[in-house]
Formats: structure tokens, sequence, C-alpha cells
């Protein structure tokens, strides 16, 4: 497949989720990614059997690669990585703190031996201070970021149902490659680019935080009430199901007083006259919504929150979501038959783009080691 990073060699020493996000958005844009994969494979592909006997996790995150089984214990293996990564313009890991050091290809050594070359090193918590060493997986950085204390409902924590910390160290990852390659463009100089699971999720909990700094307490668990904006939550309906609305200025307030709910006093009520006052009398002003609601079908109170330009949205569950109106889908060759996937979000105007299959466990490990025997 061609596209944007076509003539573009990416080697990743991967497993799991955050280092194979990464490289799998490479792949879609048209990259070559050779995935390298211990001899028993990557163990994301164990995770489970659902896609007719294939994991969920990598049928998700590994179209378009090139897959090669390779034990870099093995001392022929670990020099013919080496040659491989001395072609490529991309090299990514994310194994075990200080894993690649010892083999001899850690970022530093790499950069002084091909400057062109970008490397990325994703970790849980990064290469320096006490947690260095630790193992990171999803549901414990969510935890030791706080973010479990954010979620879930008011009676106990809750982890985001899915795994956010691995995917936004490698979005991050990716923003830093795309960064370096056009810098390389202008330098002739490659780049090394840490992304860890910690950072990308602390980054993504500053609100809380500087609500706790600032504030003294950060947002309590609230279930499907937005810590700070109200009203923002679901409210159940007579009949056909709850309703998600959100109000985030006082334009909207006034229109779902005045035309959705029928109520125009609540606007000027000293309760509910600014946001904060809002949040802060939840309760009355949710016994105030919530009867209007109540007292109405679904289908009456969608009419009366288009007509007033209110912002709402369904409860879908994942069923749901299956067959939503406004999905994309794309249909990507596995070694188990086709796989429905959801279509890529990165779309490009008047172009159709084109997917790589799933590989097999070494699948090409015969042609990648005939290409770089020397």
């Amino acid at each position: 497949m061609t596209g944007p990073l076509d003539g573009i060699l990416v080697v990743s020493l991967e497993q799991a989720v955050a280092a194979p996000y990464l490289s799998c958005q490479l792949a879609d844009a048209g990259a070559r990614v050779i995935k390298v994969e211990r001899p028993e494979g990557d163990f994301a592909r164990k995770y489970d059997t659902v896609v007719n006997g294939q994991s969920a996790y990598f049928v998700w995150l590994n179209r378009g690669k090139e897959s090669i089984k390779l034990d870099a214990k093995n001392e022929e293996d670990l020099a013919l990585l080496k040659r491989i990564i001395s072609k490529a313009d991309i090299f990514i890991q994310n194994l075990a703190p200080g894993a690649s050091t010892r083999l001899g290809i850690g970022s530093e050594q790499l950069r002084l031996d091909h400057p062109r070359l970008i490397t990325v090193d994703i970790s849980g918590y990064g290469e320096e201070g006490p947690y260095a060493k630790m193992k990171a997986y999803d549901m414990l950085v969510q935890s030791e970021t706080g973010l479990a204390s954010v979620t879930g409902s008011p009676s106990e924590p809750g982890r985001v149902g899915v795994s956010v910390c691995d995917i936004a160290a490698g979005m991050h990852g990716l923003i830093g490659v795309l960064e370096a390659l056009y810098e390389r463009e202008k330098t002739g100089q490659g780049k090394s680019i840490k992304s860890t699971l910690f950072g990308g999720m602390a980054d993504w909990m500053t609100v809380p935080l500087l609500h706790q700094e600032y504030g003294g307490k950060a947002p309590g668990r609230g279930g499907l009430s937005h810590p700070s904006i109200a009203p923002y939550e679901a409210f159940e309906t007579k009949e056909g199901g709850p309703i998600v609305i959100s109000i985030q200025n006082q334009t909207e307030w006034k229109n779902l007083c005045c035309q959705a709910l029928k109520k125009p006093e609540l606007f000027d009520d000293p309760r509910f006259d600014t946001n904060e006052n809002r949040v802060l009398n939840r309760a009355e002003l949710n016994q105030e919504v919530g009867n209007v609601f109540g007292a109405h079908t679904r289908n009456e109170m969608t009419t009366r929150l288009s007509e007033a330009r209110i912002a709402f949205g369904s409860l879908n569950s994942v069923a749901d979501l299956t067959s939503h109106p406004q999905i994309e889908r794309m249909s990507v060759d596995s070694p188990t038959g086709p796989v429905n996937l959801v279509a890529s979000p990165v779309q490009f105007a008047g172009v159709s783009p084109t997917y790589g299959p799933i590989p097999e466990l070494g699948e090409h490990s015969n042609k990648i080691r005939e290409e770089f025997s020397n």
C-alpha cells in the first residue's frame, strides 16, 4: 500500500498495545513496518480468541505489518536485527526498561551509529526515577495517576473500559515521530523520543490536578455526571430510555429552560444562574430537570432538545454501537479470514484508504532474513 509515509521503513520490537498502536498508525500511513516478535509471538496474540480464533487486541493493532520471529538473545538473530535497524528510518521498542541497552540496541547507541535514525522508547514510567524499573500495565497506571479515583460511581473507583494509558502513550509517540520526520527533512538528523504511559495519563489528568492544587479538592466520582459542568448527565424518560444532555454555556442553559423544559423560571433561579451554582446545587437541579424528562417519552424530549439546539446523545451499549448509523467500517484480511474493523479515524478528503492484512506469526521471516542477510 502507498500513503504519505511510503518509503519509510519502521522496525518495531513490540508487544501488547502502546508500541503496536503507534506502528499501526504508521503502517496505515504507508510506511513499511517490520514487526519483530519473540519466538512465541507478541503475547497480545493470546489475550483471547474471540475474532475467529484470534485476539481482539491483536487484530485491532497489527494490520499492514510484516512479522518476523526473532530471538534477540540469540547472537545471530541479534546481529540480523541490528542490520535491519541500520536500514531503518524509525526504530520503536517497548521492552522492559534497560533491556534494549543490554542488547546493544539502546536509543543512545543507535543514534550515535545512525544519526538519521528516529528512535522511540515506550515505557511505563520512563528510564529514571524511583518507578523506572516497575512493571507498568494499563490498569496499574490508571490507578497510579489517580484516573481511577475520578472514574466510576460515587461508591467505588472504576477502570476506564479501554486501555487509555497504552493508547495515550502510543499517540504521543506518534506525534513525536511525525515531528521528528518533519525536522529530519530540514536537518538530516533523527531524534530520540520517549513516551510513557504515566506521563501521557498525567497530562490527561491536568484538569483534576489543577482543581486539587488550586482549589484544594479534586472532582469526585460522579458516574455519568460531569464533575464541573451541570447539567451534563443522563436523565431517564417516561418511555424509551435515558438521554444524556450537555449544557456548556448560559445561552444553552436559557434554551434548555425556556424551550426544552418549558420552565423559564429556572433560568433566573439563583440556585442555577451560573454553572458553578448549578454544580453546587446539582441535586436540586437534577430533580427539576429529571421531573420534566420523566414526564415525557424519549421521542418527545429529543424533539424538544433538537428544536432548542441542545446537545444530547443516547446512552448506548456496545451492542448498539455495532449498528450505529454513524460508524464507518473497513475489512482487513487475516490468517483466519476477513475481519470487520472500525475504519481509521484519520481520513483525507478525496482519498480511499487501503489497509494491509494482519500477519501470521513469523509470516515474513524467511523473506526478511534473506533481504537483510548481509
